[in-house]
């Protein structure tokens, strides 16, 4: 979980922000026109990340020690934050409480994706300067707010927010497994004999698949694949046959 703290890294120059922007049309993972850009009065003191690989196990009668577990692919990231909001040097100011609505809108659908027929609250993208790893596009789960000292009106003039963030897989060549990607991809260098129907049967189980192998490395002509050229392989997730 994260804090934020008037001292310590509440003082960095670089302030955290968060941008909520619309969610995408489509099928895109691009996040839309942003609605608003939330500034961290004071930066997180800590930031909780969370990542999980998942295994499937089968039992087995036979085997004493049954059978080796299966790897199924990594969950995307998560991460937990804590907002901490203070205007008690302004005792008559509501900023406390719009910015609290602002962060509880994203749990909440946008008009314009209704408009598109695509109802989804805001996408928001984290980011705190040169922390690349801490950086990604989400959507909120949850936010939960804590009032925590009123002015003489009753308004709220200092509260803690707490959210928790999950990560939007973005589909990016390669296998960097700090970069997103929705799925794992290899790259093949072509040998003789090698073709894009071979290739497909021997990675996906179908020959019918070098359609995708075609689609995603740009060939025109499948009859023609020199040797020494590298292919992406979609990972079998993205395949359509």
């Amino acid at each position: 979980m994260a804090k934020g703290s008037r001292g310590g890294a509440g003082k960095s120059l670089v302030r955290a922000t968060l941008a909520i922007h619309q969610p995408p049309k489509g099928k895109s993972r691009t996040p839309g026109g942003i609605i608003k850009t939330f500034g961290f009065d004071f930066n997180p003191a800590q930031l909780s990340m969370t990542r999980r690989a998942n295994w499937k196990v089968t039992p087995a009668q036979i085997e004493r020690k049954g059978p080796l577990p299966e790897f199924m692919g990594a969950d995307p990231r998560e991460m937990s934050l804590e907002i901490f909001l203070d205007s008690s040097d302004d005792p008559t100011s509501n900023s406390v409480l719009k910015k609290v609505e602002s962060l509880l809108s994203c749990c909440e659908v946008t008009s314009q994706s209704v408009a598109a027929k695509q109802p989804s609250p805001p996408w928001v993208v984290f980011q705190w300067g040169s922390f690349s790893t801490a950086r990604f596009t989400a959507y909120v789960s949850s936010v939960e707010a804590s009032y925590t000292l009123f002015g003489t009106t009753g308004v709220p003039i200092r509260a803690t927010c707490r959210m928790q963030l999950h990560e939007i897989p973005s589909r990016t060549k390669g296998q960097n497994p700090t970069s997103g990607a929705l799925t794992a991809q290899r790259v093949h260098r072509v040998v003789a004999g090698d073709s894009l129907q071979s290739l497909a049967w021997r990675e996906y189980g179908n020959a019918a698949a070098w359609r995708a192998i075609a689609e995603v490395n740009g060939i025109d002509d499948p009859q023609c694949l020199p040797t020494g050229t590298e292919l992406i392989m979609p990972a079998a997730e993205e395949v359509r046959t």
